[in-house]
């Protein structure tokens, strides 16, 4: 009869064997993604201090004034966006730019959404006929203006068919060159959309879309009529996490993959896209799980196809303030989505990989993303418990034990101190001393079991796209904006 000593003796001998195979490939992992980031970091930092140079010439005001430029569609797709509705397009329609329109897509919402928008804006219906550029799933059910003729508000809406198809729909209703996507929980800087069209304006022929800049939390700021009036950050440690993490990705993923030339992945809270572009590959695809994802790999593909030069910019400066989750349940649904729709993209575009045809995208993005991007919580996850256990069980020395640890999370928490530092120096968001404590702190609690964690619901993701699982749209808190930042409600979100 087998006894707990057995049992314990066959688990060492399995981590031991585990370990024999898989010690130095560990290490030698860690090291070659950490040290991958912080080239990634300075490639950032060049970009700053690049564009930072252009700042004093980069004509923002006569941009602001002038009507020659291209004009921007800014699409917000909605449901259930009571709380946040008037409060966002309020800021939207406040951007300083000289020639934009705001078109809200209600996607079938069954609360207030609509009735807070008629109610702040005076709408009423007209008789507008809708485009049919992209293919749509979703009937669209009315259009709805301003009384007043002059606010270039435009609300559609429609039958429910998701986020995507309901951009789908935006896009067609906008009559504007550029195209921008945003979701309802945003805030943009005042000159959000100066900053985001610039390389537009910069190199009009060849430049297709542009990331909207650094995206940060806007749980815990002070948000009036719309507009950020106080950077602060918010109590709880869930939420601190995120802003590093979200720091990190924006400095330097986005901003080191521009600076290469290399960019494949323009955040769905806030980009901007050629309309042409947009209707040249289809719109959006409502089936896709990573639709922002999606979308840019379809962009890469067909204009390599089509030998056309061309240009995907990220922009570093930041414009963009989108609330976080705020419950461990809804980051969890959120990441299994992020990793679920990273896999599927992946292998769609699978024939991109190591094809010379495709440039800098086969020869580092592509195999980086695999490696780095969708392989990296199995090794977060199974590196770590492997470690402890083996540690535990007499496997595993405390020198390694203490090396890994070192390469794996001493090494990544530096690189994250680092980024932040270049972040602060460039840009200054958070005024008080104990917020940027409070985020140091952050950096290192982030090391003790979030990174774990979070890599644990990545790789449920993963799994649950490998069975085949429906996936299905999960609940999204919002806390609200300015005055309505005590109301709370759950709808369907991108989480």
């Amino acid at each position: 009869m087998m006894t707990w000593f057995d049992l314990l003796e066959g688990l060492r001998l399995v981590v031991s064997g585990t370990m024999n195979l898989v010690a130095t490939p560990m290490l030698i992992y860690f090291l070659v993604i950490n040290t991958s980031l912080l080239v990634l970091m300075c490639l950032a930092g060049w970009e700053f201090w690049h564009q930072s140079r252009r700042k004093g010439y980069a004509g923002s005001e006569q941009a602001v004034a002038s009507q020659l430029g291209q004009g921007v569609s800014v699409v917000v797709p909605s449901y259930n966006e009571e709380v946040v509705i008037v409060t966002s397009v309020q800021a939207l329609l406040a951007l300083r730019f000289a020639r934009h329109e705001v078109i809200v897509v209600d996607d079938g919402s069954t609360d207030a959404t609509y009735e807070k928008l008629r109610g702040a804006f005076d709408l009423v219906c007209v008789q507008r006929e809708v485009p049919d550029d992209l293919t749509t799933r979703g009937g669209i059910i009315d259009v709805h203006v301003p009384r007043d003729g002059r606010t270039r508000l435009v609300v559609v809406r429609k039958e429910s068919s998701g986020r995507s198809d309901s951009i789908n729909v935006g896009i067609n209703a906008g009559i504007e060159p550029l195209v921008v996507f945003i979701d309802a929980d945003s805030i943009l800087e005042p000159d959000a959309l100066v900053a985001v069209t610039k390389p537009f304006a910069d190199d009009p022929m060849r430049v297709v879309a542009t990331g909207g800049g650094v995206i940060r939390a806007v749980n815990g700021c002070k948000i009036v009529d719309g507009r950020m009036v106080e950077v602060k950050l918010s109590e709880p440690w869930l939420v601190r996490i995120q802003v590093v993490e979200y720091l990190r990705a924006f400095m330097l993923g986005r901003s080191g993959w521009s600076r290469f030339g290399a960019l494949i992945l323009i955040s769905g809270a806030f980009g901007m896209f050629r309309r042409d572009v947009l209707v040249e590959v289809g719109g959006l695809d409502p089936d896709s799980i990573g639709e922002d994802f999606e979308l840019v790999m379809r962009i890469h593909r067909h204009m390599i196809r089509k030998r056309r030069d061309y240009r995907v910019h990220f922009v570093a400066e930041p414009v963009s303030w989108t609330e976080v989750p705020v419950t461990a349940k809804v980051l969890r649904s959120q990441r299994k989505r992020w990793h679920r729709g990273l896999w599927e993209t992946l292998w769609k575009y699978r024939g991109m990989l190591l094809n010379p045809r495709y440039g800098r995208i086969w020869l580092v993005a592509l195999p980086y993303y695999w490696a780095f991007e969708l392989i990296a919580p199995f090794w977060e996850f199974v590196g770590f418990v492997l470690v402890v256990l083996g540690f535990a069980l007499g496997v595993v020395s405390t020198q390694y034990a203490l090396l890994f640890m070192v390469v794996a999370y001493g090494y990544a928490t530096l690189v994250t101190l680092v980024a932040m530092a270049i972040e602060e120096l460039s840009f200054h968001k958070y005024p008080h001393w104990r917020d940027l404590g409070a985020i140091l702190f952050a950096s290192v609690l982030e090391n003790l079991g979030y990174r774990q964690t979070t890599a644990w619901w990545r790789l449920e993701g993963w799994w649950a796209s490998l069975r085949g699982k429906k996936q299905v749209w999960g609940t999204m808190t919002r806390q609200g904006f300015g005055d309505d930042s005590h109301a709370v409600t759950t709808l369907r979100g991108d989480v």
